[in-house]
């Protein structure tokens, strides 16, 4: 099942004519410090609300994550504290941070 949620955020991603804007990679490294607590530590789960292994972000595709943020925001995918951080990112943040992990490895 999260096969298919993952792929439909692609899709919905590029149907959407990746109109999130450019990002601009280095704006984007210096906005990962709210990323790098979970996301930078390899191997990292947490276990609030659940047992959750959190994804590495280098090297994922840029329209995944602009979509996945927007999800959180939107409140489609529930996790609170993605949630919350994706509340406070504006698209052009979204952006950023998607180029920025598109490069990193």
């Amino acid at each position: 099942m999260k096969k298919y949620a993952i792929a439909s955020l692609v899709l919905l991603a590029a149907a959407s004519g990746a109109a999130f804007g450019a990002g601009d990679a280095a704006a984007g490294k210096n906005k990962t410090s709210m990323c790098a607590g979970c996301h930078g530590i390899p191997g990292y789960r947490t276990v609030y609300p659940e047992t959750y292994q959190v994804p590495k972000l280098g090297g994922q595709h840029a329209d995944y994550i602009v979509a996945a943020l927007k999800a959180y925001k939107s409140g489609e995918r529930k996790f609170p504290t993605m949630q919350a951080i994706a509340g406070s990112l504006s698209d052009q943040d979204m952006a950023d941070l998607a180029a920025y992990y598109a490069e990193a490895k």
